[in-house]
């Protein structure tokens, strides 16, 4: 009984940047920059986030980190650094995305994000897969091992309704989870930027896969090559 209490005790604090994770199923991903905004100041700003947890609570800060000229020249398909903030300000995961294409003419050249927590120590990778229809991602441990695939939609918009991605086990067979872009209403649609983003995984999912999962959320967020999320990252 007492090595089963040191144990615990030992995971938790071996992962403490990542504790609020190890209760939590869902997160709401939600930019807080409208567009127009940028519109009016002729200028792309760095993007925010919050991460709330299934009951609205705020629980990480995320901040786009990257310098004006690299977000008004290479527009979406810009290299950035993400760094998630708990909310004492302090900085508990680091996204670094590099300069990658999206196009299925380039399969040798697709997006990826590499994953850390703390900043500085990977835990995992999410690298997309080449498909000349269907957008395809594949969710890495920090060895470079395959954990789980993530399969969308061959046409990544829709109206009314949520777009969904579905996380499956490597076989491809059974679906374990999902992201999804929420429908948040026609106006905030048409005349904004603020999308909502879903990221549901099972409870005893690894606590580093989960993060690394919050990641490909980003990284589809982000994709230049998605119609459902290119206005959500300008």
């Amino acid at each position: 009984r007492g090595f089963l209490i040191l144990n615990i005790f030992i995971s938790v604090e071996v992962a403490w940047w990542l504790f609020l994770l190890f209760f939590t199923q869902t997160h709401l991903t939600k930019q807080l920059i409208p567009y127009y905004f940028s519109v009016l100041l002729g200028f792309e700003s760095n993007n925010k986030y919050e991460i709330k947890n299934t009951l609205g609570q705020r629980i990480y800060f995320a901040v786009e980190d990257t310098d004006c000229c690299t977000r008004n020249f290479c527009g979406p398909s810009r290299p950035f650094t993400i760094r998630v903030m708990d909310n004492l300000g302090h900085e508990v995961i680091t996204l670094q995305r590099p300069l990658r294409c999206s196009s299925c003419c380039f399969p040798c050249c697709l997006q990826e994000i590499e994953i850390q927590a703390p900043p500085g120590t990977p835990v995992g990778y999410v690298v997309q897969n080449w498909h000349p229809c269907l957008p395809k991602f594949t969710i890495q441990d920090e060895r470079r091992m395959d954990v789980l695939k993530i399969s969308g939609p061959c046409v990544v918009c829709s109206c009314c309704e949520d777009v969904n991605f579905e996380v499956k086990t490597l076989d491809e067979i059974s679906t374990i989870g999902k992201i999804s872009k929420q429908w948040i209403g026609f106006l905030k649609e048409a005349f904004t930027d603020a999308d909502n983003f879903g990221v549901a995984f099972p409870m005893d999912l690894d606590v580093k896969i989960k993060a690394v999962m919050i990641g490909a959320c980003f990284l589809i967020v982000t994709n230049p090559g998605g119609s459902a999320t290119k206005k959500h990252f300008r």
